[in-house]
């Protein structure tokens, strides 16, 4: 009895996957939950399990194909013999053959299609319309030696994009204005002068007239060089560099650092680091830490936890703490869901958990979406700090770098000063200046130096 294998429905918003490798070649044998093969999708990377036991007798998409879900990919025989079953599906795919029936159709209505073009002549005579009301005394200043037709193009074309919106905006006709500019060009001055002292706009046709639009030229694709090794994205990093150019274009991206010193941390989690793994099974690091003093940070300002919609800024109730995770194919973020009702430990497994599943490929789809907040560690890797990208559709993200031994100018409760060796760490917030104000990011990051400098924390 032969067994269809479909693509899995990874997420109530996941439409498709791209099969990035058969684990299985046809003719192999594959025992039910087996991974067979992997898929990526905009949310996650996974393996895909054998829905059965059975021989792989058919393939039906090759790798790199993306495919949309609950589409049979493959087909598995459990007697292992079932190759006939393999052609029942062709016919269905020949039913494209029906396409040529109704491109011969179309023609008729083509021919009927050329009155529709014969539509469009009436617009000359809309435009004939515009030419008639201009006084004659209008016409001699045209018929001068092209210099006004010159300066008039100059005007309208070369004015700067900026002031041809506004004009466009405020049915100004740009020609009919006196620029102070090079060549009589248009200024913003000028535009937004003009607007503001309630003058009469330019006539209604000469609004509607499309200025040409220029846009800056893109710059020549590289060409390899002999040499040169060439390979494609795979999805995953089409997705990051769709994700972050998004990301620019949607936020005013502001930055901020803080220096925050984490010796008190440091001890804590030296002294209850072995008692700690015995009773929960997990490692005890800095970030479980980190990640409390951030829920508390953004119950105290939830403009942190929040997102835009329009015009409106929807305040999340529940606190979603994102994390992201460096893999060797690209970077992704599992999502700790109500991070905020997590003790110490709770933080500790969860994180440790999505972090360890993430590298192996056995995240679920939910388990990456629904963040409010996101954490980034670049200083596992060394870095001091960075100025993070904000992860739409959140309005903020924490850098967290490198956590070393620095020496540091101290003073005592006498007014001393005194230099001591105490583990430092700098840490970025990038927000978004459209919804967050600097002081409040200051006073956000401020909150949470405060937190952990404290050291006021429940093992």
């Amino acid at each position: 009895m032969s067994t269809e294998v479909v693509m899995p429905q990874m997420g109530e918003s996941i439409a498709e996957g791209t099969i990035t490798k058969w684990l299985k070649k046809v003719g192999e044998r594959v025992e039910r939950d087996e991974p067979l093969f992997e898929i990526s999708t905009d949310k996650v990377d996974a393996e895909i399990p054998s829905p059965a036991a059975g021989t792989l007798t058919e393939v039906r998409y090759k790798e790199g194909d993306t495919v949309e879900v609950n589409t049979v990919v493959a087909v598995l025989d459990g007697d292992g013999t079932a190759t006939a079953p393999a052609p029942a599906p062709k016919p269905v795919e020949e039913k494209p053959a029906p396409a040529p029936q109704p491109v011969t159709p179309p023609p008729p209505p083509q021919a009927t299609a050329p009155p529709p073009i014969s539509a469009p002549p009436p617009p000359p005579p809309v435009q004939a319309k515009p030419t008639p009301p201009p006084p004659p005394a209008e016409k001699p200043a045209e018929k001068t030696d092209g210099t006004a037709a010159t300066a008039e193009e100059l005007r309208r074309t070369k004015s700067s994009p900026l002031v041809r919106k506004i004009a466009q905006e405020h049915g100004v006709d740009i020609s009919r204005l006196e620029g102070t500019g090079l060549s009589g060009r248009v200024t913003k001055n000028d535009i937004l002068s003009f607007i503001e002292s309630g003058s009469a706009p330019a006539p209604a046709p000469a609004a509607p007239a499309p200025a040409p639009t220029y846009e800056p030229a893109a710059p020549p694709p590289p060409k390899p060089q002999v040499g040169d090794r060439v390979e494609p994205m795979s999805v995953m990093r089409k997705k990051i560099a769709e994700h972050m150019v998004l990301s620019r274009r949607t936020s005013a991206h502001v930055t901020t650092v803080y220096e925050i010193d984490m010796t008190r941390i440091a001890r804590l989690r030296d002294e209850h680091r072995d008692e700690f793994y015995q009773r929960t099974g997990t490692k005890l690091t800095f970030m479980p830490f980190i990640f409390e003093a951030v829920n508390k940070g953004l119950r105290k300002f939830p403009i942190f936890n929040a997102q835009v919609n329009g015009e409106q800024i929807i305040y999340k109730q529940g606190i979603n703490l994102g994390m992201a995770v460096a893999l060797d194919w690209g970077l992704i973020v599992p999502v700790i869901k109500r991070a905020d009702d997590l003790s110490i430990s709770g933080l500790a497994r969860a994180a440790n958990d999505l972090a360890d599943r993430a590298r192996t490929k056995q995240l679920k789809p939910d388990e990456v979406t629904g963040g409010t907040f996101t954490i980034t560690n670049p200083g596992v890797f060394g870095g001091l700090f960075g100025t993070p990208i904000i992860n739409q559709p959140q309005l903020a993200i924490l850098g967290v770098g490198k956590i070393e031994k620095r020496a540091k100018v101290m003073t005592t409760a006498d007014g001393d000063d005194f230099i001591g060796i105490r583990w430092m760490a700098y840490f970025a917030l990038s927000f978004d200046h459209r919804v967050i104000d600097g002081a409040d990011a200051e006073r956000f990051l401020a909150f949470i130096k405060e937190q952990l400098e404290s050291g006021d924390f429940s093992v």
